[in-house]
């Protein structure tokens, strides 16, 4: 009798003869691309820094693309955005000490957004390794210490046959739910030195599935069958799923209002006659969820953002599905599912019973029409306007990725995303100067499509070095700066609070002069004519910067109330 787990994959004899006779000139480092290409990455990101060298090196005789930014928070942003629009772990390629920490915002962003990012970095000499103070160039006494608790996994190599093993052990780590930044780390030595090994080929390296527990999601199915008010908060876990057309689906059959949460923009349609859209800043919104006998949770862990600042206090019963177990329950007491959104979806797809509620569609209005009177009231006309005015410029199907500013947090609430896994925003973190540079990542996974970043005039600060990468791989990226002369909502923030803002005004560049500097065409448009100089950069080929002067006003907030 013969088992599965008897069955060894023999090499053709081309293979033996390549594994008995590899390439000469090869190093560390090739292991390293090899192993990427092997495992099916295309495209890589980063910046090269002495240790890395052998990394480096290696490129050159791959087959895989490089993409280097100028900043590695900014390449780790890139990758970040990457793997948000392919669904692949994205490589980035780091050096020691100092390359390697400048990443954390972004890494931190990752893991917040259950971004894929495979960080890979050099680390001192092996002799450096186990925390004595050797005086090497970039010597940390712990490097990996200081990425611990910010990715799902590190992997520390320490010999050239590792070097296989530990990269595939960290591709699956990143896209096994939930996905993730994970970070492994190669002693110089060990990526420079000669290697004999044979050229790696194709890894197995797949992903681990996350089903549901059967009894749980049919204990779900009951509650939401027999339920008198379900609706369904969606969240980030239903993109980054794939889970889109089976979530509409659930909700058709249940009759069962959704909302999406910022990180879950383009979960749901937006003008489907059971969309709540993405009003979670409005205690409007938070009273309908709240009455919900049986309120559906499905990849949110009903943070901050997501419960209205904690405001959010269900009556009704919670089943919520997470394939981040730390999120499970953290918040509020549920009939906790520990799954992948879409298998879990499809498990409610096959045993809810359909239901009929009429009364539905009209509820969803009547709330709409709430939060359009609350607007309405505060006269926000600039704001509302401009924000229309991007959606129209912006094709449908385009990506958007907005920094933290005003404009992006009315886009939150406001923004129709026309389409699942188009608008991106620094949201999980909250750091600043995630626009452009995520935006060039995703231009460099799809250059067919026009890609728009959106920035304050502070965040743009952050990363307009990486003017130089977008005009140098001529990536299809269209950047509008909003200028309001500085940190415009904690400006807003600091005057509310104590009566007038410290340390939020700045001086800056001008932005169009700057970006034509680097050979990026650049114009200063106005509220007027920003629909048409918007879709006219965005539909030309290439960079370009489009600039805003304006000061906006955020909505007022209801959770302090």
């Amino acid at each position: 009798m013969t088992h599965d787990h008897d069955l060894v994959l023999r090499p053709t004899p081309a293979q033996t003869e390549a594994a008995l006779n590899p390439p000469p000139g090869r190093n560390g480092g090739d292991l390293v691309v090899e192993t990427l290409a092997g495992l099916g990455a295309t495209t890589v990101f980063g910046l090269p820094g002495q240790h890395a060298l052998g990394m480096f090196d290696a490129l050159r005789r791959s087959d895989l693309a490089y993409v280097g930014l100028r900043v590695e928070n900014n390449a780790g942003f890139a990758a970040d955005a990457y793997g948000r629009i392919t669904g692949e772990a994205a490589p980035l390629l780091l050096s020691t000490g100092p390359g390697a920490l400048t990443s954390l915002a972004a890494l931190q962003e990752a893991a917040a957004a259950s971004a894929p990012v495979l960080a890979i970095s050099s680390q001192v000499p092996t002799a450096g390794l186990g925390g004595g103070r050797h005086g090497y160039l970039h010597e940390l006494p712990d490097q990996a210490a200081s990425f611990r608790g910010v990715v799902k996994s590190v992997h520390t190599v320490r010999s050239q046959s590792q070097i296989p093993s530990a990269v595939a052990a960290a591709w699956k780590s990143a896209l096994t739910a939930p996905h993730g930044p994970v970070w492994v780390e190669i002693p110089q030595d060990v990526l420079l030195a000669e290697t004999g090994l044979p050229a790696v080929t194709a890894l197995d390296a797949a992903p681990e599935e996350l089903p549901p527990r059967p009894e749980l999601t049919a204990v779900a199915a009951d509650l939401l069958s027999r339920a008198e008010r379900p609706a369904i908060i969606a969240g980030g876990g239903v993109v980054r799923s794939d889970a889109s057309g089976k979530l509409r689906a659930l909700a058709e059959r249940l009759q069962a209002p959704v909302v999406t949460t910022f990180g879950g923009k383009g979960a749901f349609p937006w003008n489907h006659p059971l969309s709540l859209q993405s009003w979670l800043e409005d205690r409007h919104t938070t009273d309908f969820l709240e009455d919900a006998d049986v309120l559906l949770v499905v990849g949110s862990g009903l943070g901050e953002l997501s419960s209205n600042y904690h405001t959010f206090k269900p009556r009704g019963r919670v089943v919520q599905i997470e394939a981040d177990l730390g999120k499970l329950e953290s918040n509020h007491p549920a009939l906790g599912i520990h799954a992948d959104a879409r298998l879990a979806l499809q498990a409610l797809l096959e045993t809810v019973d359909e239901r009929t509620d009429e009364d539905a569609p009209r509820r969803v209005r009547e709330l709409l029409d709430k939060v359009g009177e609350r607007i309405a009231a505060q006269e926000l006309t600039l704001e509302q306007d401009v924000l229309a005015s991007v959606r129209r410029a912006l094709p449908a199907g385009s990506p958007s990725f907005w920094d933290m500013t005003i404009l992006a947090y009315w886009a939150w609430s406001a923004f129709d995303p026309r389409g699942a896994n188009t608008m991106h925003s620094a949201q999980g973190a909250g750091g600043l100067g995630y626009g452009f540079p995520a935006a060039l990542g995703a231009a460099a996974a799809d250059p067919t499509r026009p890609v728009l970043a959106v920035s304050g005039d502070g965040g743009a600060l952050y990363s307009i070095a990486e003017l130089a990468t977008a005009r140098q791989y001529d990536l299809n990226v269209t950047w509008l700066i909003v200028d309001d002369g500085g940190y415009g909502i904690l400006r807003e923030y600091m005057t509310e609070a104590f009566g007038q803002p410290t340390a939020t005004e700045l001086t800056r560049p001008d932005y169009v002069a700057l970006a034509e500097s680097f050979g990026v065409p650049g114009v200063r448009t106005t509220p007027e004519s920003l629909e048409a100089d918007l879709a006219k950069a965005l539909s030309e080929p290439g960079p370009s910067v489009v600039v805003l002067p304006a000061v906006l006003r955020m909505f007022a907030p209801t959770h302090l109330g």
